[in-house]
């Protein structure tokens, strides 16, 4: 995005077309997290992108282009979806299975009053021009449309750069579960679990 200069905006769902950049910017992001479950890239992107629920999103453009992307869970369902079959069918059934038990760990379930938040995907070209800042707002918002209190988020142990940006975006750390014997399964030893609070005020004006 070298070379750009115009406002970025933020809009609710993806832009018609933008599945596979979506994708691209999640698994930049989420790579070393979710890598376990659904390596290699050149296989998982495209799975990622075909099961994508465009609803749950919110997406900051510029120049029409993705450059930011987060992602929340309501109703039942987040951002990145794909059934137990989808995976089986995707990987093949002995593989299949062993990803979808990697997956289940990474199962976040809201409590009362939450916005389960899936994280923030930030165009590298774009980082520290307040993209994170624009998409926050946006899920604030969101939440504060749904009666949510609170925006809660997960960050693993390996990405200090992430909870650096979510501490600076309002975040607080409330809880740290340890799992060192995971470490060598995930590459990862322990989760965060960040809230920030929601004000009523955060609502959009229509």
């Amino acid at each position: 995005m070298r070379g750009h200069s115009g406002p970025v905006t933020v809009q609710r769902g993806l832009p018609a077309g933008a599945a596979r950049r979506a994708a691209e910017l999640y698994w930049e992001a989420f790579g070393r997290k979710l890598g376990p479950a659904l390596n290699p890239p050149d296989k998982a992107v495209p799975f990622i992108a075909a099961h994508l629920n465009a609803d749950r999103a919110v997406c900051a453009l510029l120049d029409g282009q993705v450059v930011g992307l987060a992602g929340y869970q309501h109703g039942g369902r987040a951002l990145t979806g794909g059934s137990a079959r989808a995976v089986l069918r995707a990987y093949g059934h002995l593989r299949g299975l062993r990803r979808l038990l990697l997956l289940a760990l990474f199962e976040r379930r809201p409590g009362p009053g939450q916005l389960v938040m899936d994280g923030i995907a930030v165009d590298p070209d774009m980082r520290g021009r307040g993209v994170g800042s624009l998409l926050i707002a946006e899920v604030a918002a969101v939440a504060a449309e749904q009666g949510c209190r609170e925006i809660r988020l997960d960050v693993i142990d390996t990405n200090p750069r992430a909870r650096a940006l979510y501490e600076r975006l309002g975040f607080t750390a409330v809880r740290i579960e340890r799992t060192p014997y995971l470490r060598r399964l995930l590459g990862f030893g322990a989760v965060t679990t960040m809230h920030r609070p929601v004000a009523t005020g955060e609502v959009r004006e229509p």
